[in-house]
């Protein structure tokens, strides 16, 4: 029996979410968005290519929760960019009043769900969605690691002229330019130390590109932000709740005295699995990287202080 996944936003990132779930199977999809006609559309395009897809998945785009009723999981994509002129106070409270309607909503309809939050300001937004839903922090997650984790393994193959899939790196912290902390103590190529392969200075480079990743594509693509690499991350995180898999990704989790962050939600590695967030892992760092990670914690608490409240 197949299983039940909701992405919330029918945007370009959510209905790439939605496209790839479809096409891996494991689920039906619902695609909910407030625009009326938006996620049906969106939707009925993805469930004509099915027979080419070699899919049996029903995809399903709709403005009313009911049909999400049931959901294994629920991905929150929904909220605004920061346009000109908004403080980040605006976006702040912008998105905490979306995010906090549409979890809401959702898990009346889907009690027993995972919610992966996408949502922007990312970490501050899963603080928000733990609020409004009331839920075991467990089973609210964010989303970050795994992207700037994808971008990071991805500049370090371009650099070292080996493939992606034997890269070993993470990106922890927060999921700003200023917070999140690529690790390269930890960071191979087919178990070789990236130190050893590459000189400071490249390594250096490869770390600021890191953090720079999205503001790249931003740059490059004059209007939007990037949704293909943020849909592959995300989907291998539905994946692996909604198939218990017990993988260890690089997720936002809820820290209760870990890496030195009380309180927090901040990009480690987690056990991921049916119940969420099955474990914690603490895992040796460089200096420096330990101190970011207590400034990444720092810094989302502060966004959480500002967050106007509902």
């Amino acid at each position: 029996m197949r299983g039940k996944v909701t992405f919330v936003g029918a945007g370009m990132t959510g209905s790439t979410m939605a496209q790839l779930a479809a096409q891996r199977g494991h689920a039906d999809v619902v695609l909910v968005d407030i625009v009326e006609g938006l996620a049906a559309g969106k939707a009925l395009d993805i469930q004509e290519a099915a027979p080419w897809a070699a899919t049996s998945a029903r995809i399903t785009g709709t403005t009313e929760w009911s049909e999400s009723s049931g959901s294994d999981v629920v991905v929150v994509t929904s909220g605004v960019p920061r346009r000109p002129g908004m403080t980040r106070e605006d976006l702040l409270g912008t998105n905490a009043g979306i995010v906090r309607s549409v979890v809401g909503q959702a898990v009346e309809h889907s009690p027993d769900a995972v919610f992966v939050i996408f949502a922007n300001p990312m970490d501050a937004m899963c603080h928000v969605a733990l609020q409004a839903s009331g839920l075991p922090a467990a089973r609210i997650v964010g989303q970050g690691g795994m992207l700037d984790s994808a971008r990071y393994r991805t500049f370090i193959a371009l650099e070292t002229g080996a493939s992606p899939r034997d890269v070993a790196a993470w990106v922890l912290g927060g999921h700003t330019e200023a917070t999140m902390v690529p690790v390269v103590s930890n960071a191979t190529v087919g178990g070789v130390p990236l130190t050893q392969l590459l000189p400071p200075e490249r390594v250096r480079a490869v770390v600021e590109r890191t953090t720079r990743g999205g503001a790249e594509i931003v740059g490059l693509l004059k209007s939007g932000s990037a949704f293909t690499a943020p849909a592959f991350s995300t989907i291998e995180m539905v994946e692996a709740i909604l198939l218990d898999e017990k993988r260890v990704l690089p997720a936002c989790a809820l820290l209760q005295g870990q890496y030195g962050v009380e309180g927090g939600y901040v990009g480690v590695p987690v056990l991921l699995g049916a119940g969420g967030v099955e474990e914690i892992y603490e895992i040796p760092l460089a200096a420096d990287e330990a101190a970011a990670m207590r400034e990444a914690g720092d810094a989302v608490k502060e966004l959480v202080a500002a967050t106007p409240q509902a």
